[in-house]
């Protein structure tokens, strides 16, 4: 069986009545999920890098699906996206799969389908993810939640303080957005302030400290945090 736990789509779709449909869907199967209806706000909110997966239509005002999409993968952004259209001829899917989506579906569509298609694609975002992964002299071992110095010593990490640093690892030189953490690691509807972020920030670095490596968190002041190769 597969546990959604922590998984954050966003929806871009103009259709307001089939827009509310699937939220009400998703949030049913426990996803979190925020809904645009322009492509501008789709690509603002997808460059966050807070989603897990995004569910785009090829025809949405301001820009359009594709060039969401485009604009996405030259910035190097991963995020499985699943496009939506009313267009169902060979070449139109050829097209959307070659500008980087990672699933095509044609409208209408069936909402399980659409759902199954969904879990397909963030359990392979699940499967892609490396469990240790380094940046600069420190690595993050996401088996045994620990913090390392590479080739060296390692600390144990908390569950938030783990969420925090593996959103700095995916992201790395990116300042991310206190909003964002909370966001991502809270929930949307969370009642968690800033200061929550800063205090997890600061047992990271204290932490970090302890390990004597390079690597820092910087603060953006007034914005957020990146995870930065110490000189």
């Amino acid at each position: 069986m597969y546990i959604v736990e922590n998984m954050r789509l966003l929806l871009v779709e103009d259709d307001v009545r089939l827009s509310q449909a699937l939220v009400e869907a998703f949030q049913k199967n426990r996803y979190g999920i925020d809904a645009v209806y322009t492509g501008p706000d789709g690509l603002k909110y997808a460059q966050g890098g807070i989603y897990d997966a995004l569910i785009l239509d090829t025809m949405v005002p301001g820009m359009d699906g594709i060039s969401v999409l485009k604009t996405l993968r030259e910035e190097k952004h991963s995020v499985p996206v699943l496009l939506l259209s009313d267009k169902g001829d060979v070449q139109d899917i050829v097209s959307g799969l070659d500008s980087g989506a990672d699933d095509y579906v044609v409208k209408p569509f069936n909402t399980d389908e659409l759902l199954a298609r969904v879990r397909a694609l963030t359990r392979r975002k699940g499967a892609l993810k490396e469990d240790i992964i380094t940046f600069g002299d420190l690595t993050l071992d996401k088996n045994s939640c620990e913090l390392q110095k590479t080739g060296g010593s390692g600390v144990k990490l908390s569950l938030k303080e783990l969420q925090i640093v593996e959103l700095l690892f995916d992201n790395p030189r990116q300042v991310i957005k206190k909003e964002t953490i909370i966001e991502k690691i809270w929930g949307g509807d969370s009642d968690a302030e800033y200061n929550n972020v800063e205090v997890y920030i600061s047992f990271v670095r204290k932490k970090m400290d302890e390990l004597g490596v390079r690597t820092r968190i910087r603060t953006a002041r007034g914005i957020g945090y990146s995870l930065e190769e110490g000189n």
